[in-house]
């Protein structure tokens, strides 16, 4: 059951975290507008991932900030009184998004299909994008604009920077050599590499002639970890975590030569500035949740771990469990795609 995008005036996005997701909800987004640019779109969206996406072109923005407990809801349903939108797209299967979509009137409700549409998502909506069996996330939030019939799917991003931050990143980061960014954190502490083997994996770029960076956000473990980071290497790295806005952020990766990440936003970032990443991931598929134009880079424990945990075949999503499984992740393993990345740079040079 389709919907004739021609039709269509206002549509509603719910998406609210995170950062990554986001990333990919741009791209989605940014497809249909590309389409169908008479419709007026408003994304009901996190405080937080606001920050990165608030220049985005011909999106009305509503916060949800989740942080004022059940008064966001209250304020939510404010902030649309009187609205009613030709279609909504619901693509957060989070009970806290579900309960919010409660306060968007629309007379076309989209969610996942019944195989992803966890916590009772299937509730409050009225039609479903196509199943997908193996999908990336952002090919599951494409199956968003399929469904309103867009054609062309294929994954495109403009998200504007203030020139401010982007005059800020030139400064910090000139031409004249080549960078290697870390963003070592990822939001749980478990995801993150050990300190000493990306300290192992910044002192052989920069034998490579790598400058390298660290960044990140402003919380204590970030900065601890980047801290520990510095200690441990040999060379001289500099260090920039918490001083950064999330545009200022997206300004440098931009100008990165490659990024280093864990299963983190930064890592999606950075694939919206045509930055190449070495994904790190032991405890979620890559093919779900890597790098998504950087799939080659990703170095992957995934498979190894999930089959010490089940004996059978696991679902797509399946995560696996456990605080040490980055451990399994060498650091000649990374320094391998790190080699092959800049010798594929050196070739298209």
């Amino acid at each position: 059951m389709g919907v004739d995008l021609n039709s269509i005036q206002s549509l509603c996005l719910l998406r609210l975290s995170a950062i990554g997701d986001v990333c990919h909800a741009v791209a989605m987004v940014q497809a249909i507008q590309r389409q169908a640019p008479h419709v007026k779109i408003t994304w009901i969206i996190g405080k937080l991932e606001y920050q990165l996406l608030k220049h985005l072109p011909g999106v009305e923005f509503v916060i949800f900030d989740k942080s004022q407990g059940w008064r966001s809801y209250f304020n939510l349903k404010n902030a649309l009184q009187g609205r009613r939108f030709d279609v909504l797209l619901h693509m957060q299967v989070a009970l806290r998004a579900s309960v919010a979509s409660l306060a968007i009137k629309a007379k076309v409700r989209i969610g996942f299909d019944r195989q992803r549409a966890k916590e009772g998502q299937w509730l409050v909506t009225n039609q479903s994008v196509e199943p997908i069996a193996e999908p990336h996330v952002l090919e599951g939030f494409m199956g968003f604009a399929q469904a309103l019939g867009v054609k062309d799917l294929s994954p495109k991003w403009a998200i504007p920077v203030p020139q401010a931050d982007t005059d800020f990143a030139e400064a910090r980061l000139p031409d004249t050599q080549q960078t290697m960014i870390i963003c070592a954190a990822a939001s749980k502490a478990e995801r993150n590499w050990l300190p000493e083997r990306y300290a192992a994996v910044a002192d052989y770029a920069v034998s490579k002639g790598l400058k390298v960076v660290l960044c990140g956000g402003p919380t204590q473990l970030e900065k601890q970890l980047a801290s520990d980071i510095q200690h441990h290497a040999k060379t001289e790295l500099t260090n920039w975590v918490g001083e950064t806005s999330l545009t200022q952020l997206l300004a440098l990766l931009k100008r990165a030569s490659l990024v280093l990440a864990p299963d983190t936003g930064p890592a999606h970032m950075a694939v919206t500035q045509g930055s190449p990443v070495i994904g790190l991931y032991a405890h979620s598929n890559p093919g779900r949740t890597g790098p998504y134009l950087s799939q080659q880079y990703v170095v992957s424990v995934y498979d190894e771990a999930i089959a010490e945990q089940f004996d059978t075949q696991v679902a797509w999503g399946t995560r696996a469990k456990g605080e040490h499984l980055m451990e399994k992740i060498t650091v000649d393993a990374v320094t391998a795609k790190l080699d092959s990345l800049l010798m594929a740079q050196q070739t298209h040079s």
